[in-house]
């Protein structure tokens, strides 16, 4: 197996008891840092003797709307490509591989926060740093729903919707055929519930997403009287969990909608966001 490893503005660095390689990327990583692993992935599989995307989209076959599955890509050395770094650089490793079409390629990941969304998602929260290096060097692929929004951008552990201004949504967000929310971007009256947005995450099975209202400020202007629990300050969550709709995609529609995925916010507002399964699924390593 070859093992690579983008090590996205962290220290960490496996050393010689694994044979792996060992590339130094920004935080971030942009698609110019990223060309090596293409050229990688094109070494190891020259030629994809499988159908491509569009053959698959054209295909009356729905067998890649069910349950991840492996690859069909068999080159005759594997790749691993081994994260270390934010879900941010998780994210863009995964939007390259996506954008290139080598999502046949096996993904580890390495957090420098392990609660966070993707580290949740691909069941790192709950093991120790040993045993989440045992798992990315030698660990099983357990396929993934790979969603991107409509601007090419993979979601490695979550999204949100709201608002440019984090005021009270304008506009309807939709799950499949699953109206989440309605915002008139106004504040609703005493006792009723005023939707400021929606976050989403991927689901480690069909059909690919799961998202909850957001029903309160974002970023709330910090309180005078905080109340406590435990000795710390108690910050009740803004999601609704009585309703979290779970489907294939989610679209919205409304004024000054801000993107935001794995912490990184998009350049400027829009009036509509789609966020879908791909036609491929992502071969994680994963607990």
């Amino acid at each position: 197996m070859r093992l690579v490893h983008c090590a996205c503005d962290t220290g960490f660095i496996f050393g010689g008891a694994v044979d792996v390689e060992e590339h130094r990327l920004p935080a971030i990583p942009s698609r110019k840092d990223l060309r090596f692993l293409d050229e990688v992935a094109r070494l190891v599989l020259p030629v994809d003797p499988t159908p491509s995307l569009q053959e698959i989209a054209a295909s009356p076959s729905v067998s890649h709307l069910g349950e991840p599955t492996f690859a069909p890509q068999q080159p005759d050395e594997p790749l691993r490509v081994i994260v270390s770094g934010t879900d941010a650089a998780l994210s863009a490793v995964l939007t390259r591989m996506m954008r290139a079409d080598y999502l046949w390629a096996e993904v580890a990941y390495l957090p420098v926060d392990p609660t966070s969304p993707a580290s949740v998602l691909w069941g790192l929260a709950d093991l120790s740093s040993a045993e989440r290096l045992a798992l990315a060097v030698s660990g099983p692929v357990r396929p993934i729903p790979c969603i991107r929004n409509d601007s090419g951008v993979v979601v490695a552990g979550s999204a949100m919707l709201q608002h440019v201004d984090d005021a009270p949504y304008f506009g309807e967000i939709v799950v499949d055929s699953t109206v989440l929310i309605r915002g008139t971007g106004e504040p609703a009256r005493r006792g009723a519930v005023t939707p400021y947005g929606a976050r989403l995450v991927p689901t480690v099975s069909a059909p690919g997403l799961a998202a909850a209202a957001i029903v309160g400020p974002v970023n709330p202007p910090a309180r005078r009287f905080p109340r406590l629990w435990g000795g710390r300050e108690f910050v009740p969550s803004p999601l609704d969990p009585t309703h979290t709709p779970t489907g294939r995609a989610l679209q919205s529609g409304g004024q000054g909608i801000l993107v935001t995925v794995d912490g990184v916010a998009a350049k400027r507002p829009v009036e509509r966001v789609t966020f879908y399964r791909h036609l491929r699924d992502i071969q994680a390593v994963r607990g």
